[in-house]
């Protein structure tokens, strides 16, 4: 079967695989995702399920479907941004007060909620519970989908995927971490004492006439050169050491797929802070090592502007 990189997915692309996959499960009546007043997202189907949770024993009423997409590597439903008993900001715990005014205003019989996250049963069975007893919903009518369900019914319904219509054209700006995370992880580890070289690297153009072209707000330029401005010397040093020539390659490797990408999406951002900012946290929530070394990791993604590595060096372009 193929494999699906739902992590590189945008928001809308995973909503229609759910909402096609919720068609053959429950039937043609499932109505697509819509936006509500408090930015919630719904899909929900009214009547008798075709198929689930089984042909002997299918749901009635009101089914309530959810997905909560994430850019993240590795994420599980037992990660503390997800659920977590103590935490009032995790994913479950803002769903809380939606469910329970569905419910209540009796548009709710049903919960099922989707989520590229693989599925440890002991995480599941605590969020169930817990849904359970704050919105007064049998345990019997929650459900939630992980990786593993997800691969499964899309292997049961081929058809869903391609009814979703996954254009990578329509995919959002996504780039790899493992390269970077590597070379974070080996400047990370290394005695910033040793490595020598006190000036910036030099400009291939002016950083002003730089932010200029690129939109880059000047508060935001200066926020970023008063900042990161300091390690640029030392990146530079540690990536051009002859010992280093393998992640001096990984780096290269890097920024050409930063620097393809961005273009590639460029029009989706007014402002080339947006693009940093959209990079560094899809950055820390893809890999543990940058997460885990956010300065440094900042650090590394200006020394690329800054090198014009990425970004537009061209008034034209």
């Amino acid at each position: 079967m193929k494999k699906y990189a739902y992590e590189d997915m945008g928001e809308d692309q995973f909503e229609s695989l759910v909402v096609n996959i919720c068609t053959d499960l429950f039937g043609l009546g499932v109505q697509a995702f819509a936006k509500g007043p408090d930015g919630g997202r719904d899909a929900k189907f009214v009547g008798t399920s075709a198929q689930f949770p089984s042909t002997a024993s299918p749901w009635k009423g009101t089914t309530i479907i959810q997905a909560k997409h994430t850019n993240g590597i590795n994420k599980s439903f037992g990660d503390n941004d997800f659920f977590s008993p103590t935490s009032t900001g995790s994913v479950i715990h803002k769903e809380i007060p939606r469910i329970q005014n569905l419910k209540k205003s009796k548009k709710l019989d049903n919960y099922i909620i989707f989520s590229n996250r693989r599925y440890p049963a002991g995480a599941g069975e605590k969020i169930c519970d817990f849904i359970s007893s704050q919105c007064g919903i049998s345990k019997a009518s929650i459900f939630l989908v992980g990786l593993e369900q997800l691969d499964s019914w899309l292997k049961k319904f081929p058809s869903a995927a391609e009814n979703a219509n996954l254009n990578p054209i329509d995919a959002p700006l996504i780039v790899s971490p493992d390269d970077l995370s590597d070379v974070v992880a080996a400047l990370a580890n290394h005695d910033f004492k040793s490595i020598a070289g006190s000036q910036p690297p030099t400009e291939r153009i002016p950083y002003a006439t730089k932010n200029k072209i690129n939109m880059m707000s000047e508060p935001f330029a200066k926020v970023l050169r008063n900042r990161y401005l300091k390690d640029t010397p030392i990146i530079d040093s540690f990536l051009n050491a002859p010992e280093n020539d393998i992640l001096r390659r990984q780096y290269e490797e890097v920024v050409e797929e930063f620097e393809l990408k961005i273009i590639a999406k460029r029009t989706e951002f007014q402002k080339f802070d947006d693009v940093y900012n959209y990079i560094i946290d899809l950055l820390f929530s893809r890999d543990p090592v940058l997460s885990k070394n956010r300065p440094l990791t900042r650090s590394m993604l200006f020394y690329m502007y800054w090198c014009c590595d990425i970004g537009s060096e061209d008034a034209t372009a």
